[in-house]
């Protein structure tokens, strides 16, 4: 006698499952098996016919089958101190004598003498009876051991779903604060240039004001995807570069070296634009003269592999690591793609600084 996973009963109330069945299948198939295998040993030394032995034993061990199950949901309820399992094993000890004396008197022909009147059916009662008290206790508590086995591993699975879910919930709500974090750094930044070249009353102040307009109506919708490619990347940040060379058009010049087949790979919004913005505005827009900014993106190995370099002011004294844009734009690297994730910031010789960036290729979901 066995039985399906079902959630366990306490030991002062019951909260059994409703499934389709009351009798499990399963638990119908090993109680057969069980009877069989009782009725095969009993049938070696049985003097009487083997039929009605084994019609016996099979009715037998289904009625303890189906008092197992009706124990396992009823009564609803259970008195304090009272175990749901206790209970199903001593209903199952006691339904043996039970059912034997009711097979016995049912099997009973017409006018013949009782069977504690007939010396070898009395004896076949007895052994019949002494073998189903040893045995079906056994059976019954087996089928209870393996029914909390699956059902404490099934609670253990499901415990590991909710904890995957709840981490994945946990990485997406990070993300999303990280991106908030990046929306008005990178907006204000921008505004701020457009309100210094406003104050210098400069000609050029309508075009730049119309660049950032386009610039924003393209880049906006863009934030809050988690399934940015570096080809929209690549486009974010021509077009950021487009407005800084209308706001300094002598002091900014931009050289690009992107390796073919980049396009499609998946990266999170404004990485790419992140370590540009932080090389104008920390290294060329400090400087008199400007300077050069380098965009060197390529493939090796299954890795992206960015640099991003200028020839401007430099690290400054005592700086060490990197800054705020750079440690937000790591740590949402790293929640997406892992720790496989490296960025560094070194400075350049003779003047300068390079932002070296490398993060798995992982191709954009369709």
């Amino acid at each position: 006698m066995t039985t399906a996973p079902h959630k366990p009963s306490s030991a002062t109330a019951a909260s059994p499952p409703s499934p389709v069945w009351l009798v499990p299948p399963m638990r119908v198939v090993v109680t057969l098996l069980v009877a069989s295998m009782v009725a095969s040993i009993l049938s070696l030394g049985w003097e009487t016919a083997l039929t009605g032995l084994w019609w016996r034993v099979l009715g037998i061990g289904s009625t303890l089958m189906i008092v197992f199950s009706i124990l396992e949901r009823f009564p609803a309820r259970l008195p304090r101190g009272v175990a749901r399992w206790a209970l199903q094993v001593i209903g199952v000890g006691i339904a043996v004598p039970v059912c034997t004396i009711s097979t016995y008197l049912l099997s009973t022909k017409k006018g013949a003498p009782p069977f504690w009147d007939d010396e070898l059916r009395l004896m076949g009662f007895g052994i019949m009876t002494i073998f189903g008290i040893l045995v079906a206790p056994w059976v019954a508590l087996a089928a209870l051991v393996r029914q909390r086995e699956a059902t404490v591993s099934r609670l253990a699975l499901d415990l590991e779903l909710k904890q995957s879910e709840l981490a994945r919930h946990a990485v997406e709500a990070r993300m999303n604060l990280l991106t908030a974090q990046v929306k008005p750094h990178f907006l204000f930044n921008t505004l701020a240039n457009v309100h210094a070249l406003l104050g210098m009353d400069s000609p050029r102040a309508t075009k730049v004001l119309e660049s950032l307009i386009a610039y924003l109506r393209a880049a906006v919708p863009r934030l809050d995807t988690n399934n940015e490619t570096i080809g929209h990347e690549i486009e974010l940040t021509r077009a950021y570069l487009d407005l800084m060379q209308l706001r300094m058009p002598d002091r900014l010049q931009v050289v690009w070296a992107i390796a073919p087949g980049l396009d499609h790979l998946r990266c999170p919004p404004l990485t790419l634009l992140t370590l540009v913005e932080n090389a104008v505005q920390h290294g060329i827009d400090p400087t008199e003269y400007g300077g050069t900014v380098r965009i060197q993106l390529q493939l090796q190995g299954g890795q992206c592999e960015w640099l991003v370099s200028d020839d401007g002011q430099g690290l400054q004294s005592g700086s060490k690591g990197l800054g705020t844009g750079l440690k937000a734009l790591l740590e949402r690297l790293q929640l997406s793609f892992g720790s496989d994730v490296a960025l560094t910031l070194n400075a350049r010789s003779p003047k300068g600084a390079e932002a070296k960036l490398r993060f798995p290729a992982v191709a954009a979901s369709p």
